[in-house]
């Protein structure tokens, strides 16, 4: 055995790595070399705030990083896993013009390209294939850019990463872009094991065949040893082997050689080397997120801590943007525990972290928690770390190694009458719009990861002189303006503080943020010290969620109404989803297979409820369980049948399925209930189908429709209480 477990403050490294530097990159995506040198010299700290956009937005590099990754853990884990299982996953989770990629167009984005080819029934690798493609789209830079989960999840083992990243850059790639993703795939990986430059620079080399290749890592090794700045190397990049060098609009070579030159240059400086990648031009985030994972595994934690602090900022958030909606809203150690997950499973290993959403069980991690930004004069909230310097309360040693503990400390100074100390964290995006003309913003899709009708748990310790602790969320109202609601006050004691807040129905509506406040409490005399998050959890479906009718929801609703906060709350694959003047939703496809969810992955037992008029369709019903727009159980009415199946890939399978008298234009009530393996369908109050399945244990919920168009009256996900259940 491996003993992978020793590996995972790299694998966490190494994930933040790669979003501080998309982070710190992303701003100056398109700038030149020359704007970006005339306006801040060098790239040293995020510029955001300078170019129109927020420090934490949506991007390809990491939404596809992760998002793509999956696929392992969709096939089981499979070492020998294809690239057509990876084709299969692109499909799964890109919902087309609107997710992870950049939809540029059939012959202008490569990976626009191969999902076109995908789509139409082409197989991985042919869909990424010189052959099919063309060079100038096969040898752009993306199949770098997605690469670095596939590394970290086989630490220590290049010739398995080697391997993965091959199939995984082969479904929108080919040639020397192939090359170039398994080169660094490889390094990333021996990374865990080996921290010197040049021994990782050359090993890498034993994995390439392409001689081609091969010279151009030893050209830009030998510029970077005689040159006395790395400006002099970025020259000599661009003189011989700028973009216009090459065929098409990003290529893979031209960044690749300024990836390399980062690393190298940098040395054993994380920022110094990020700044290279950032400063030097041409795909800023992507070389700049490929550098920072690669150094964030080998430099471990320590690396984030020799100069500017990146990772306060950030505090471990990130969007992965796909059309499973309740992942969107992740942070660097939920996907930590994804990879871990994954390597563990693949040296058959153990897989021990722990339960709660918010464990904060890696040293600095903060999971998202960030301070509170309204009411701003009023606030003492003064620090939020994972630095627990007294562990008298909690245990936790200074988030001692042998212990494996560790906390999010809210420090407060002057709490006192009239004053707050309070951070938050997101559960929904902000509906103003982030992007600005001329930018690479994307938009974000999203569900709630909270939602009315789940319990918020917290075991929070605290010292023996404490403040009380309040619960609040946000919510879009029904004006899709923002409302609080709070828990009662929560008096902290010595010790471990158990505290439990049911969330309060909000009809439906989008929960943006839930809050946690301390005020000074019955004593009124001012207060200096912390508290220490121990964990922050909610999981399950909901005891009980409903959505209304479009009227109910916003009264101030018209016919020509085509979005509201809580219609955002679905992620839409259907090529018409609006709200209903009438009902609630009107969802129209004019294929087979057009998906609406909302929920999390983990959702598992719970049955979900609409009323639904049957247009003009060639079957229509429900979904649950969802993993994404093609893993699911769907529960329709189709040709005088009620039919329970399950959606695998491109694989409609009949789970069970029964006579049943209907006609277009009914409006049926369908109730679709899973407990365990069984699944129902009820219509009208009564079972018209039952059968049992085990394929899928948990997802979202929602509608599909087939080749035609329904309206949905009203939506209700309500959790069973199962043998399973009944003991939480």
């Amino acid at each position: 055995m491996k003993n992978i477990a020793r590996f995972k403050n790299d694998i966490y490294a190494g994930v933040l790595g790669k979003i501080i530097g998309v982070y710190l990159g992303r701003p100056v995506e398109g700038w030149t070399y020359e704007a970006i040198r005339d306006t801040f010299g060098e790239i040293n700290y995020y510029k955001n705030h300078r170019t129109g956009a927020p420090l934490i937005v949506p991007d390809d590099d990491i939404s596809g990083t992760f998002a793509f990754f999956r696929s392992l853990e969709d096939n089981k884990f499979d070492p020998d896993i294809r690239a057509e299982q990876i084709g299969d996953s692109w499909l799964n989770y890109i919902i087309e013009n609107e997710t992870i990629l950049w939809w540029g167009g059939l012959s202008r984005s490569t990976e626009h390209t191969a999902y076109l080819r995908l789509k139409n029934g082409i197989r991985a690798p042919k869909s990424g294939s010189i052959e099919l493609n063309g060079r100038s789209m096969a040898e752009q830079i993306g199949s770098e850019i997605f690469i670095d989960t596939w590394a970290m999840a086989n630490p220590g083992n290049p010739e398995r990463a080697a391997k993965m990243a091959r199939e995984a850059a082969s479904v929108s790639h080919d040639g020397i872009a192939i090359d170039a993703a398994v080169y660094l795939a490889v390094m990333e990986s021996l990374a865990f094991v080996e921290k010197d430059i040049d021994r990782l620079l050359e090993a890498g080399l034993a994995y390439i065949e392409n001689p081609e290749f091969i010279r151009l890592v030893g050209a830009v090794r030998e510029q970077c040893a005689k040159a006395s700045d790395w400006r002099e190397v970025r020259q000599w990049i661009a003189d011989h082997h700028g973009y216009e060098k090459y065929p098409g609009n990003c290529p893979m070579v031209t960044n690749h050689l300024t990836l390399l030159m980062a690393f190298i240059m940098g040395g054993d400086d994380f920022n110094k080397a990020c700044m290279i990648a950032c400063s030097s031009g041409w795909d800023t985030d992507c070389n700049s997120g490929n550098v920072g994972c690669l150094n964030g595994i080998r430099l471990g934690l320590d690396g984030f801590r020799t100069s500017t602090d990146l990772r306060k900022a950030v505090a471990d958030r990130l969007y992965v943007v796909t059309s499973d909606g309740g992942s969107c809203i992740s942070d660097a150690v939920q996907e930590t525990r994804k990879i871990l997950k994954a390597a563990c499973r693949l040296e058959y290993e153990p897989v021990d972290f722990p339960e709660e959403r918010l464990a904060f069980e890696y040293p600095g991690a903060v999971q998202g928690i960030v301070p509170y930004d309204k009411n701003t004069e009023e606030q003492v909230l003064c620090g939020i770390d994972n630095l627990v310097e007294n562990p008298r309360h909690c245990g936790l040693q200074n988030g001692n190694e042998e212990t494996k503990e560790y906390g999010c400390r809210l420090s407060y100074r002057g709490l006192g009458p009239g004053v707050h100390a309070t951070a938050c964290i997101d559960t929904f995006i902000d509906l103003q719009p982030k992007g600005k003309e001329g930018t690479s913003y994307f938009d974000v899709l999203c569900s709630p990861s909270l939602y009315s009708g789940q319990e918020v748990k917290a075991v929070i310790a605290a010292e023996a002189v404490s403040p009380a602790f309040t619960f609040f969320i946000e919510y879009f109202n029904e004006r899709d303006e923002l409302e609080t609601l709070s828990s009662s006050a929560f008096q902290l004691n010595d010790g471990d503080n158990q505290i439990k807040w049911r969330i309060p129905d909000v009809g439906g509506h989008a929960i943006y943020r839930l809050g946690m406040s301390l005020r000074s409490g019955a004593c009124g005399s001012r207060l200096d010290g912390s508290v220490i998050i121990k964990s922050l959890d909610w999981s399950g479906a909901p005891e009980c969620y409903r959505m209304g009718r479009s009227m109910e929801m916003t009264p101030t609703l018209t016919p020509w109404t085509t979005t509201t906060s809580w219609l955002k709350t679905f992620v839409s694959s259907a090529d018409h989803f609006c709200p209903d003047y009438t009902t609630t939703f009107s969802i129209s496809h004019a294929a087979p297979n057009g998906v609406v969810t909302t929920g999390t992955m983990d959702w598992d037992n719970y049955s979900v409820k609409s009323v639904i008029t049957f247009s003009q369709q060639d079957a229509a019903g429900l979904v649950a369980r969802a993993k994404g727009h093609r893993r699911y159980y769907g529960a329709v009415l189709k040709d005088k049948k009620a039919v329970i199946y399950k959606q695998c890939d491109a694989k409609r399978t009949v789970v069970a399925e029964a006579a049943f008298d209907f006609e277009i234009d009914d409006t049926r009530e369908l109730a679709f209930t899973l407990d365990g393996p069984r699944l129902s369908l009820a219509v009208d109050g009564k079972t018209a189908v039952s059968g049992q399945d085990e394929s899928y244990l948990c997802g979202g919920a929602g509608f599909v429709v087939d080749s035609g168009a329904i309206l949905a009256d009203g939506f209700e996900v309500k959790r069973i209480c199962s043998r399973k259940n009944k003991k939480d």
